[in-house]
């Protein structure tokens, strides 16, 4: 079946006409163009602000002329990730995707419905002549994956909304009403470089699930640049492990799937069936969670200089050092991860290493913590560090009007209680709400599985109850006071 041919087709629609535009983070100036253009030609009040999020106003439809003023919010970029044997362009390919089932997919890479189908969300209640709702503006925000500097950069007083409904969650039975704030944690260094000495050896670990450092964090899954450094963890000593080259992991806000380390050792066969038996240990932990998962220890070749066994030892102390996963879970809010860690990329290539992390919090002081942590094992290693990108986390107010009122449309349409939570991942809401304090927030969408990673999918009922509980909401939100 075609996606167009989906029910609802006004979404699929949307969202194919969406996944046809590239639309990676920090290069969104083709789908900023393509939505300023889609306002425009419904002939709707259409601008583009100084950072670059479009802000579209439509006015209420007959007889909503006094309900409160609504912004529905949802960001325009896309997490892209691929498969090693997937050749893909980002930048200059739309998504080719499937369906599968109950399922829409794409073929080997991100899917984009984080946060895409929000965005087709908003595009279908703007086009629409049949959709009763009040007052609303739709903004659509930059970058929210890769430092929500959309959201950073939208001023006060841009908007005029009591109410934002942010269309950016993963289960279509939750009301979040709260999140995390994070901050990038990043190490670097640059090392001498000199001949190695021994054989060389190349570590492959690829096949991981992947997924969402946030949402994904508290389940097991397993991180490739430490499943690398436990390997490399048996080359220091007498093997006089020297490193050549690491290449682990990609984006920051995604659990690192693939990683790969070239390097010498003193002895090559000694130091393979360790590593092997190691190997071993490895995919029995794992056996349950990571049924792909797959390590390669063989021996290779490199035309490149190595670092010295020194050097390589304090990195790889340094990984096996700094903290991985949930830091800490909520005291305050059951099965809520408070704060956590993700060692999202590791990268050394021709002496020069970077370590890129995303640590996660809903309390600051914890946020704090965590980064506090990273930043004692790298100074101890000898390495620098910045961090930088830090965003608050959204406080939730559960007594809310916007909150109550969902809770019981939810009740009356689908016969049982919605889950009201609060969510590990990065929501834009708190840092709109820094400029907008007084209004209400809250988010929810369609269920989605494997964001941020190629096995992303969205499921096709659910986006039909999502789309049925969104137009329910809009013609029943209440009066100005």
């Amino acid at each position: 079946m075609e996606i167009t041919q989906l029910d609802p087709q006004m979404i699929w629609k949307n969202f194919s006409l969406l996944n046809a535009v590239p639309r990676p983070s920090k290069k969104e100036e083709r789908v900023i163009a393509f939505i300023k253009n889609f306002g425009e030609k419904l002939g709707l009040e259409t601008r583009v602000d100084e950072v670059g999020n479009v802000i579209i106003k439509k006015p209420a439809t007959p007889g909503m002329e006094n309900r409160k003023p609504i912004v529905l919010q949802s960001h325009l970029d896309m997490v892209c990730q691929k498969n090693n044997d997937v050749d893909f362009d980002f930048e200059t390919q739309g998504i080719n995707m499937v369906v599968d089932g109950d399922w829409v997919k794409a073929k080997g890479t991100t899917l984009g419905a984080d946060n895409g189908l929000g965005v087709a969300s908003i595009m279908s209640v703007l086009e629409s002549n049949d959709i009763p709702h009040p007052s609303l503006e739709a903004l659509f925000t930059i970058d929210e994956e890769t430092g929500m500097t959309g959201a950073i950069g939208l001023k006060p007083g841009e908007l005029n909304g009591e109410i934002l409904l942010n269309l950016d969650t993963e289960e279509d039975d939750e009301i979040d009403i709260g999140c995390a704030g994070g901050v990038d944690v990043t190490a670097t260094q640059n090392y001498p470089l000199q001949n190695a000495d021994g054989s060389v050896v190349k570590i492959e670990i690829k096949g991981l699930q992947g997924g969402h450092s946030g949402m994904d964090i508290h389940k097991g899954f397993g991180n490739a640049n430490i499943l690398l450094a436990r390997l490399l963890f048996i080359g220091i000593g007498e093997q006089n492990l020297q490193l050549i080259s690491i290449d682990g992991g990609g984006l920051r806000n995604a659990i690192p799937r693939e990683a790969t380390a070239i390097f010498t050792v003193k002895d090559s066969a000694g130091f393979i069936e360790n590593a092997n038996a190691l190997k071993k240990e490895i995919e029995e932990e794992f056996a349950a969670i990571e049924k792909d998962l797959n390590i390669t220890i063989d021996l290779s070749s490199s035309a490149n200089k190595a670092l010295s066994a020194g050097d390589s030892q304090k990195i790889i102390l340094a990984l096996k050092a700094v903290h991985n996963g949930v830091y800490r879970m909520s005291p305050d809010v059951p099965d809520l991860v408070e704060s956590s860690n993700n060692v999202a990329r590791v990268e050394l290539l021709n002496g020069d290493l970077k370590i890129l992390n995303l640590s996660r919090s809903s309390v600051e002081s914890s946020k704090a913590s965590v980064a506090e942590q990273l930043t004692s094992v790298f100074e101890l290693a000898g390495m620098n560090f910045e961090l930088s990108g830090s965003y608050p986390g959204w406080k939730p107010k559960p007594g809310s009007e916007i909150v109550q009122l969902m809770e019981k449309i939810y009740k009356e349409d689908f016969g049982t209680e919605p889950q009201v939570v609060a969510c590990h991942a990065g929501l834009e809401c708190g840092i709109i709400g820094a400029n907008y304090p007084t209004m209400e927030m809250v988010s929810f969408g369609p269920t989605i599985r494997g964001a941020h990673s190629p096995e992303e999918k969205a499921n096709i009922p659910s986006v039909q109850k999502y789309w049925k509980f969104l137009k329910q909401i809009l013609a029943a939100i209440p009066e100005k006071k």
